[in-house]
């Protein structure tokens, strides 16, 4: 049976910290009868949310995985990923949206576009998808969703207008006027699940036909026919209306904005409407693959059922039933008992059992179709592997993942410990790409790193939770590069003779900086002075110089080494020979380019009562900060500044004790700059102590 796609809808909710997603969605699975009692997010019922599975989530009233889920709105089916709301875990959101056709915006009617608002909004943009905006949250003391959809216009710049009116707010909102259908919508029953419509208000039916028209008039840009039904300016078919916003939408040129009240239940309903009525179904969308026969190049996929199956593995998760491989299909279709290969390993892989995942509950299911987010079990692959049947061989276009910016070490406590710690890691790395793990290998310790204090401060409790992994945690460390600042020469002969054939190479040349990308090699060799065979070592002894800086051992970036001279001997030269020379080619033309250290640069944003404001700003400039901009909104300001992350260790707890707990900072990494002469000086002096003591 062939699945009508028009009828599935598969979306993200995404928003800053606190606006309200996961209640949003805890409303959106009691009102399509997904679950039959509604649960808090900090449950004082000791349940907590459906969709915060994760005892940490709980306890932190924080989403820090992606859970998704399904539910039927009507005759809609709809696929909901709720993305976690802090910068740390972006990844998360990256690759929900990756798979996802369309999402849900949630702002707070208070706090309005907020840092992280911003962040989701940019990688909505990267991943080309329609959004509706939902502003939560109009019960609340402040509430102002006239401001916001204002934010939207001037922050985010997207042709933002609202469907609805609040019909009172803060403590007074009781429903909303619907602008197209022009009706007064009220929510009444314990849970809001019984829908009344009346007429508008009186003193709220100038205002409400004002709003209209001005909708209306922005709309019919993208309808001619509604352009025409305008100007005989007759009654106009709010089918016409809603197709209209529709196209909009899917062209990414207009944002519907929706208003309610997730927590007091009013206004979900109708944010389900909209979802069927402006978000895409997967026809709507074109999604590209890269055929891996045919040099990569780009196609189109189908999404029709009876062509070779695609479908990508876009999370990974280890669960109480083992591996879970949470997967988007884009075309063909898959049944229990089928062999799929894996093309980045060319393995092949037999689908034993197929789930549709409700949170951490599971159903089984027998076969799975074109645009459906399903789970398999048991599956060894990455996060961001392609899955075909054998006469396709493809890749969909890869996910864009951050470098992890700050390290800590971890010991564990005994040899279980050290144990069960290595199991976890194992499991993370698969799980996070931005979450890594190596040895180093001068000290034997076992460093992590990741996206930010709290992303690492997660994993950590989670070893200890999850995998009874007892672990002390060292100083966090800062991701440090090195880099050349001119260009410098270089001409180095690696020699060495021992009884027997000895080595030998020449590599002569030069290296220069280069931007916005870490490493470059260059050549330039004519008239075979190192034979071709060679070449490729020469590459290989740059690249291992670059992980280690004679400054203060980092990773060296910013490179491109050139070669255009050289020497070889007939028997002494060989692969390890030149790896040698072009690796004291490196060291040679490295101290004469005045290498430099740079330091990664947070950017920083910090909301809180505008009164702390002064003692908000003189803390980041002590850490160093560069402030940018601040914005007032009534009593509330929003400083955004740019900051070393070394100067951020800790800054938490100085915030909570400058604005008594009222203030909260979000920060992301921005970009690498060199350090000043004085940090620069301890960063080396502390490294040659350390090799001394070494």
């Amino acid at each position: 049976m062939n699945k009508d796609l028009s009828k599935v809808r598969n979306i993200g909710i995404s928003a800053h910290i606190d606006s309200g997603k996961t209640t949003l969605t805890e409303r959106i699975l009691y009102y399509t009868d997904k679950i039959h009692a509604i649960h808090e997010v900090r449950g004082k019922d000791g349940v907590g949310a459906k969709m915060d599975s994760m005892e940490l989530e709980k306890e932190r009233g924080i989403t820090i995985q992606s859970a998704a889920t399904y539910c039927t709105w009507k005759d809609i089916e709809v696929n909901i990923i709720d993305t976690p709301g802090h910068v740390d875990f972006t990844v998360e959101v990256e690759r929900a949206l990756r798979v996802l056709d369309g999402a849900v915006l949630v702002l707070c009617s208070v706090g309005g576009v907020q840092s992280q608002s911003i962040t989701v909004n940019r990688q909505m943009t990267r991943y080309n998808v329609p959004r509706i905006a939902f502003i939560n949250k109009c019960d609340r003391t402040g509430a102002n969703p006239e401001r916001v959809t204002e934010q939207l216009r001037d922050k985010l710049d997207l042709n933002a207008h609202m469907m609805q009116i609040p019909i009172g707010l803060e403590n007074d909102l009781v429903g909303m006027i619907d602008l197209i259908t022009m009706k007064a919508i009220y929510f009444e029953g314990d849970s809001g699940e019984k829908i009344r419509e009346a007429d508008i208000p009186e003193d709220m039916m100038d205002d409400a036909v004002e709003k209209r028209e001005a909708l209306l008039e922005e709309i019919s840009m993208f309808s001619e026919e509604l352009m025409e039904a305008l100007l005989e300016e007759g009654d106009v078919d709010v089918k016409l209306i809603n197709e209209a916003v529709r196209i909009a939408t899917l062209s990414l040129d207009f944002t519907p904005v929706l208003v309610g009240s997730a927590y007091k239940n009013q206004g979900v309903q109708l944010l389900l409407d909209a979802v069927e009525s402006y978000l895409p179904c997967p026809t709507d969308v074109t999604n590209m693959a890269l055929d891996l026969k045919d040099d990569e190049k780009e196609f189109p996929v189908t999404n029709d059922p009876d062509d070779p199956l695609i479908m990508l593995a876009f999370k990974l998760e280890d669960g109480r039933y083992g591996q879970l491989t949470y997967i988007r299909t884009y075309q063909g279709t898959l049944k229990k008992g089928d062999t799929v290969y894996n093309n980045r390993t060319g393995k092949k892989v037999k689908i034993g059992r197929l789930c549709r995942m409700h949170s951490d509950e599971m159903q089984e299911i027998e076969s799975c179709g074109s645009g459906d987010i399903v789970a398999l079990f048991g599956i060894d692959c990455a996060s961001g592997d392609t899955f075909s049947s054998s006469e396709i061989s493809c890749s969909m276009t890869s996910m864009h993942i951050p470098e992890p910016v700050i390290s800590l070490a971890v010991i564990p406590a005994d040899n279980k410990a050290q144990i069960n710690m290595s199991k976890a890691l194992n499991r993370f790395t698969k799980e996070d790409p931005t979450f890594k793990t190596f040895v180093d290998h001068e000290t034997g310790e076992t460093i992590i790193s990741g996206m930010g204090e709290l992303h690492l401060e997660v994993y950590v409790e989670r070893m200890k939770r999850e995998y009874d992994a007892l672990v002390e945690v060292g100083a966090p460390q800062v991701a440090y590069r090195e880099t050349i600042s001119q260009r410098a020469e270089f001409n180095y002969i690696h020699k060495k003779q021992t009884g027997g054939s000895g080595q030998f190479g020449r590599v002569g040349g030069f290296m220069e900086p280069i931007e916005d990308e870490e490493y470059e090699f260059v050549d330039k060799i004519v008239g075979g002075v190192i034979p071709r065979e060679f070449i490729s070592s020469c590459d290989k002894g740059f690249k291992k110089s670059l992980k280690k800086g004679s400054l203060c051992g980092a990773a060296i970036t910013g490179v491109r080494c050139v070669i255009n001279d050289g020497a070889f001997h007939a028997v002494d030269s060989s692969d390890v020979a030149f790896q040698l020379a072009a690796a004291g080619a490196f060291r040679e033309g490295y101290l004469k380019a005045k290498p430099t250290i740079m330091e990664p640069i947070m950017k920083v944003a910090v909301e809180g009562p505008t009164e702390y404001q002064g003692a908000v700003m003189g803390s980041i400039n002590q850490r160093r900060g560069m402030i940018i901009g601040t914005t007032e909104e009534g009593s509330y300001s929003v400083i955004e500044a740019e900051v070393p992350l070394s100067e951020m260790f800790g800054y938490s707890t100085t915030l909570r004790s400058l604005t008594q707990g009222k203030a909260e900072f979000t920060m992301e990494f921005a970009t690498f700059k060199p350090v000043p002469k004085s940090v620069s000086e301890e960063l080396i002096k502390a490294y040659q102590e350390e090799r001394k003591n070494g």
